[in-house]
């Protein structure tokens, strides 16, 4: 997963970010709430930890901005020295899916992590079929139905298929897609995204009159879009 951590305790933001990264979890730290705003202008991360207290803006009304502006697939967990159980009560219905006292150790973290990472995006691995409305991927033949049509697809376009019907609706940053899908640096310039989104686009008949859309976001990344009938434009 991308994680990302907003605390402006620089030991303790390292400790946890070094912690994610021994669990094998990709992780970009923040000091305040402003630069992780900057940053999901950006970039897609799976899950944010937020510091309760903040230089800029508290925990809570960032998690509201985030919450505000941001799909629910992104998992977010308060970190916090608060013992007011009212205040966590409000922040888990705003929108906040854990949260984690500090200090606490690090598999504590991982654990809770993970847990949250299975609730906000269900674990599928063990699935050979899925059906993302009407289209069928299987897994093991790397083939997708949909309608009467059959179509194979090589590795890298199924993942790639299968990452955006995952994340319908949902914008990801063409680094979110590099670093899933072809474990590449994020930063490195290719067009091999785009010619892999133009190929399914027309493998899967990706047409908003057939009720789907792989949008390109400007400046940002793509988008799948699936539309109710007479609402594609």
């Amino acid at each position: 997963m991308r994680i990302a951590i907003v605390d402006d305790d620089t030991d303790l933001a390292a400790f946890v970010r070094d912690a994610m990264c021994e669990f094998g979890h990709k992780c970009d730290k923040f000091a305040n709430g402003a630069k992780l705003l900057a940053a999901l202008r950006r970039n897609t991360y799976d899950l944010l930890l937020l510091d309760w207290h903040l230089p800029d803006i508290s925990g809570f009304d960032l998690l509201r901005q985030v919450r505000a502006d941001d799909d629910k697939n992104t998992g977010i967990i308060m970190l916090t020295n608060q013992s007011d159980k009212n205040a966590i009560a409000e922040a888990l219905r705003s929108g906040a899916d854990d949260y984690i006292v500090k200090p606490e150790s690090a598999s504590v973290i991982a654990a809770r992590v993970e847990a949250v990472s299975r609730r906000v995006r269900p674990d599928k691995a063990r699935s050979r079929f899925l059906n993302f409305h009407g289209y069928e991927f299987d897994r093991l033949t790397k083939t997708i139905r949909f309608g009467s049509d059959t179509v194979t697809l090589n590795d890298k376009e199924f993942a790639l298929a299968l990452l955006l019907f995952e994340n319908m609706h949902r914008p990801l940053s063409r680094s979110y897609i590099l670093e899933t899908v072809w474990h590449a640096d994020p930063n490195l310039p290719t067009r091999t995204l785009d010619m892999h989104v133009s190929r399914i686009r027309t493998k899967l008949n990706l047409r908003p009159e057939n009720g789907f859309r792989v949008a390109s976001v400007s400046g940002y990344g793509y988008r799948m879009e699936r539309f109710a009938q007479g609402d594609e434009h």
